[in-house]
């Protein structure tokens, strides 16, 4: 009678296994997604001050109002020099325009890095629109190299309709520059350094 009784424990035992190991996977599956949906997420709002990947070069408008972009820069765990050129930059709301940034690998061996980045305040990340940057892709410095490294933007003349936002007279773009370990180097070129300056709508590519 007795082996009658714990044949149905242990299959309700058995049971109640499965369901707490398909919850607990199933939680960790979500903890894994959650990052790159959160990623996602915030790149296409600029929620968290994520900027925007502009789909066309020009705003199609440029107003007649200053605003200031001022350029920070940090690293995390990676053993590079990483700074703005130029610390800031006036420029017309709408009007597109390249600054650079400069990183020099101080290990003795060649280094991939990823820069992350975020613009203040965070409301405006949805109308900071880049059209070329360095953090579109990995880049790896040999020992003691130096890379100029540019990012084209310009700022949505939408952000004038937003009452948040319509008096704003400074934007601060912040990049933070940390290591990705990699096989194969994803971008190793040097382009000639340069400083903050303004490109004129008339040209044809952009992002030097």
């Amino acid at each position: 009678m007795s082996g009658d009784v714990s044949k149905p424990r242990k299959v309700n035992n058995g049971i109640v296994a499965a369901v707490c190991l398909a919850f607990f996977t199933g939680m960790v599956g979500m903890a894994y997604a959650a990052v790159p949906l959160y990623k996602m997420f915030c790149q296409v709002t600029g929620y968290g001050g994520t900027t925007q990947r502009a789909e066309k070069q020009y705003a199609g408008r440029v107003l007649d109002r200053d605003i200031t972009i001022r350029f920070d820069a940090n690293t995390n765990g990676i053993p590079w020099q990483f700074e703005p050129v130029a610390r800031s930059v006036a420029i017309k709301i709408g009007e597109t325009t390249q600054a650079h940034y400069s990183a020099t690998n101080k290990f003795d061996r060649p280094i991939t890095g990823r820069a992350s980045f975020n613009v203040q305040p965070e409301m405006a990340g949805a109308y900071f629109n880049k059209v070329e940057c360095f953090c579109f892709t990995d880049t790896t410095l040999k020992p003691g190299e130096t890379l100029d490294m540019p990012v084209v933007f310009y700022v949505d003349p939408e952000i004038v309709n937003v009452p948040e936002l319509k008096d704003l007279k400074t934007i601060t773009l912040s990049y933070t520059m940390f290591p990705v370990e990699k096989k194969q180097p994803v971008a190793s070129s040097a382009p000639a350094a340069g400083s903050s300056k303004k490109v004129p709508d008339s040209e044809a590519s952009l992002g030097g």
